[in-house]
């Protein structure tokens, strides 16, 4: 059987992770910035609904690789830096993870909003 208030803790507990992210993350920050952006240029232009398919896919992928990579960060900074070389490089790793997806939800961004700026002009 399914225990509410069991379910509430869960959902208290991932919203106060988000805020703790929102909070903390400057990065995660402008990600937020970036799909408040997006999504009011998506109702301006009253953008499809395969074009909202894609862009909530994207800003939910950068989400979930900008958590990814703070949990990696937290967690390796636990062995410090010091005890070994890969440290600053899985860092660097996670980081270049999110810089890839970021630019390519900027590329699908651009393919989805340059013909409606070019209508509009």
């Amino acid at each position: 059987m399914l225990k509410i208030m069991r379910l509430f803790k869960s959902f208290k507990h991932a919203f106060a992770g988000l805020a703790s992210l929102i909070r903390t993350e400057q990065n995660f920050k402008i990600h937020l910035l970036a799909a408040l952006f997006v999504a009011f240029f998506g109702f301006y232009f009253q953008i499809k609904a395969w074009q909202w398919t894609i862009i909530v896919l994207m800003i939910a992928l950068i989400f979930i690789l900008e958590m990814l990579n703070t949990v990696f960060e937290r967690l390796v900074d636990l062995f410090k830096p010091r005890l070994h070389p890969y440290v600053g490089e899985i860092k660097d790793i996670m980081s270049g993870m999110v810089l890839v997806a970021s630019v390519a939800a900027l590329i699908l961004g651009l393919i989805i909003f340059l013909p409606y700026l070019q209508l509009n002009s």
